[in-house]
């Protein structure tokens, strides 16, 4: 089924969505917010540029948009999967329980804030390009991914990363000798086992986007966590 979103509000496109086809394209996207909020038992392509929000809430439905989007993609999602063939806006993946977002091109800043998990709900993001400022700012749970494909050299993540990191994994495909971390992560390089699963990753990025997984993983890559011996919540909760 097709749905011409010209003309149509966020409202009207979801209440096509929710009497649609299990497979949909919408047509025509032009900042409209909130598509596929909450939903759950579709598949949905988007062509043009939804607004900010699309799919927040989402609790299993598979979104894939031909294109950008803007701020807040995934936020608070709590299951299913939002492919982006270009770049996304600020904040991609906020408070997100669960899931996956894969993201072709950059995001901009504070993607995986306040991302978690719980107990079989670990959400992934990955993001292709780069990332901008307080990357997994207070990220309590999940993994971030970051690539920095297409960067020319330059850092693939931006100021102030992990600020506030209390749960989860920052991965990157940096050595990041040119990135400063705050004292309450710790940086490594990652182990044989840290390589198996970010192949995982990796595969399923080259599967949607195209690109040799070999060539990709015979890189540097650095894992991010928070340091047990001297975390943030020390700063939160009076001992």
């Amino acid at each position: 089924m097709i749905i011409q979103a010209k003309g149509l509000s966020y409202r009207d496109i979801n209440d096509k969505l929710r009497t649609a086809d299990k497979e949909t394209t919408v047509r025509g996207c032009l900042g409209q917010r909130f598509i596929c909020a909450g939903m759950s038992d579709v598949s949905v392509t988007l062509e043009g540029v939804p607004g900010n929000a699309l799919g927040a809430y989402l609790n299993g439905a598979g979104i894939t948009v031909e294109g950008n989007a803007q701020d807040a993609v995934g936020d608070t999602m709590n299951d299913g999967r939002i492919v982006i063939r270009g770049s996304v806006g600020d904040a991609v993946g906020y408070a997100m329980r669960g899931g996956s977002i894969y993201v072709k091109g950059d995001a901009g800043y504070r993607a995986g804030i306040h991302m978690k998990a719980y107990e079989e709900k670990i959400p992934v993001m990955v993001i292709g390009g780069k990332a901008g400022s307080f990357l997994g700012e207070y990220q309590a749970g999940g993994v971030i991914v970051v690539l920095g494909l297409g960067t020319n050299g330059k850092k693939i993540v931006g100021n102030f990363p992990c600020t506030g990191m209390h749960g989860g994994k920052l991965i990157l495909r940096s050595d990041c000798r040119d990135i400063a971390f705050p004292d309450q992560v710790t940086a490594r390089p990652a182990t044989d086992q840290d390589k198996a699963e970010i192949g995982r990753y990796v595969s399923e990025y080259c599967r949607l986007f195209g690109g040799d997984k070999e060539e990709l993983t015979d890189h540097p890559f650095t894992v991010v966590t928070p340091d047990s011996k001297n975390p943030y919540k020390q700063l939160y909760v009076a001992n």
